[in-house]
């Protein structure tokens, strides 16, 4: 077809958005106040417009232990059943090994995300969210601790986030 002008490129179509511990709570709290009315439509329209909703194994574990150290069974099934309805990304060695990357280079920076003796679940979200393989823009993850996960990957408010 003629013509020297090519189509400018398109923006990266965002494909993925993974939840780290604040969404995903507000996701499972039994107690339908705003925030979690606004996050579970949020949800939807995520998924609804064919992004994929992610429950990444990490994030699965930091809501779960506190949900159990504080006796909330009926939040604990709606985290059960939510991790059957949407993606459930388990850990892997792969996202493993890049976490301690991402843990050795935040420190080697002078950018700790948490503690030295900590089980660093920042690096391991960001690893896990990597290791999906999409390309840049594809992927988000949806959390209320922008600062620490940006250093690694794109990060935002999961209320700012949008198709």
């Amino acid at each position: 077809m003629g013509g020297g002008v090519s189509a400018p490129a398109p923006s990266p179509r965002l494909h993925a958005v993974l939840l780290d511990t604040g969404p995903l709570g507000l996701l499972v709290h039994t107690k339908a106040g705003p925030d979690t009315v606004a996050c579970r439509a949020w949800t939807a329209t995520l998924a609804a417009a064919g992004a994929r909703v992610i429950v990444p194994e990490i994030a699965d574990y930091e809501l779960r232990r506190e949900l159990l150290l504080a006796r909330l069974t009926r939040s604990l099934r709606a985290l059960d059943l939510l991790a059957e309805s949407l993606d459930y990304l388990p850990l892997d060695t792969a996202a493993m090994r890049q976490a301690a990357n991402f843990w050795a280079q935040a420190r080697q920076a002078g950018r700790p995300t948490a503690d030295r003796h900590a089980l660093d679940a920042d690096v391991v979200l960001a690893a896990q969210a990597v290791t999906l393989g999409y390309p840049p823009g594809g992927a988000v993850v949806a959390t209320g601790n922008v600062g620490h996960l940006a250093q690694f990957i794109p990060a935002q408010h999961w209320q700012d986030i949008t198709l």
